[in-house]
């Protein structure tokens, strides 16, 4: 066999996951059904923060792991993609974050004057905020600089991955649904808009009404003002709908006005993987080799992505000599 390991999916996990693994020395292979610029990866908005994923507990840690590399690669933002950008989160105080929170630099809560007009608390936080097409490409670069391909190829079974290479790590997301076959995936479908930037240089959220199905934030970006969003479960339909395209701008412009003039530049729809709980643990394959799965990551994608890589490439060590 030539390659050590074959890393299925060309995502953000998918590549961070082969990245890590490259690095340690591994010969490694990324195999994608579509490449990294047709993934649900690049059209995600890009902020660091632990959302919709389970378990918390250990979300919380390997978002924390994400963060220390992120804010090292946030030194060189035009090259990596990540840069910090100040930003405010609306409806929950620090205690309600969860223990993560108090891991994290800086994190204090906001006062009254740093809040928009009918949220009573929130937080005020420094915080990678990725352009996601110059970070898959960054990722993309660092791993064939440590060795590493990408091939743009359909995998119909992961037997098939095992038969070219004793390791195979399963990073395909919604993917894993057909594929292991998990039935528990399911999509949480998200739809954003881009306009021009009116002047904003810091990001928002808020936290979700009750039904979670309609959230807001503003994530400013070298190519314009993201605007969301929504997070509809079981919902796969990828054609952005005019109607919740207007109901994102005037939720939006609620918290700035100026976006209600901006002049729209795109539309996205990604469909984020959603499991009741990560997947993140070793199998034995069919003639001896190890199956590693690293896939459900939710809306955090972005956020655990080198914790969930670090932990994936752990249990790699375990099955492959050095």
């Amino acid at each position: 066999m030539a390659s050590d390991v074959i890393v299925i999916g060309a995502g953000v996990i998918g590549l961070t996951s082969a990245v890590v693994l490259a690095e340690r020395g591994r010969r490694v292979e990324v195999w994608t059904r579509s490449p990294s610029a047709e993934t649900t990866s690049a059209v995600a908005g890009g902020l660091w923060w632990p959302y919709r994923i389970e378990p918390r507990d250990r979300a919380g840690d390997w978002a924390l792991a994400s963060l220390a590399v992120m804010t090292g690669l946030a030194g060189r933002p035009e090259r990596t993609g990540v840069r910090l950008a100040g930003g405010t989160h609306a409806g929950q105080a620090p205690g309600e974050l969860g223990a993560w929170a108090a891991r994290v630099p800086g994190l204090r809560a906001a006062g009254a004057g740093e809040l928009p007009r009918g949220y009573d608390r929130g937080v005020r936080v420094r915080l990678p905020l990725l352009d996601m097409t110059t970070h898959l490409d960054y990722l993309t670069r660092r791993l064939r600089a440590a060795g590493g391909t990408v091939a743009v190829r359909p995998v119909d079974s992961l037997a098939q991955a095992a038969r070219s290479a004793p390791v195979v790590v399963n990073c395909t997301g919604l993917g894993a649904r057909d594929l292991v076959p998990d039935p528990s995936v399911h999509p949480v479908r998200g739809q954003l808009v881009v306009v021009e930037n009116p002047g904003i240089d810091e990001w928002f959220t808020a936290a979700a009404d009750d039904d979670g199905a309609d959230t807001v934030y503003v994530f400013p970006q070298p190519y314009g003002a993201v605007l969301g969003g929504t997070a509809q479960e079981h919902a796969w339909d990828r054609d952005p709908s005019p109607r919740t395209a207007r109901a994102i701008i005037s939720r939006c412009s609620r918290v700035f006005p100026r976006l209600a003039r901006a002049r729209v530049l795109g539309h996205r729809v990604g469909l984020r993987p959603a499991r009741p709980r990560v997947r993140l643990e070793a199998e034995p394959l069919p003639g001896g080799g190890r199956l590693v799965h690293n896939y459900g990551h939710g809306g955090a994608g972005i956020t655990v992505s080198w914790g969930c890589a670090l932990a994936a490439a752990d249990l790699v060590e375990t099955a492959t000599p050095s």
